[in-house]
């Protein structure tokens, strides 16, 4: 379930603080937002994915752990990033 050029190109220049970032926080966690997405329609229509579903629970908690410190770092981005992904905490 890999994500597009194009598609994941367009997460980074929308999360990005530079001009040269793929790296930061807000970049990873909006890129592994997208991946979880599909993941969990996928799981919708393929119940017994067992696989995929444990790759799933990696990585929401990857994104938890990366919002965790983001938001110990910089709250006011934290609450931002938050709000643009539709995340609730």
């Amino acid at each position: 379930m890999s994500l597009v050029v194009e598609k994941k190109r367009g997460i980074i220049e929308e999360y990005h603080r530079h001009k040269k970032d793929t790296g930061s926080p807000e970049v990873q966690t909006a890129l592994l937002t997208e991946k979880i997405n599909s993941l969990t329609e996928h799981l919708k229509h393929h119940t017994k994915d067992t696989h995929s579903r444990y790759g799933l629970i990696k990585m929401v908690g990857q994104r938890k752990r990366l919002l965790e410190y983001l938001r110990r770092v910089n709250t006011e981005g934290y609450q931002k990033l938050i709000s643009r992904l539709g995340l609730r905490k």
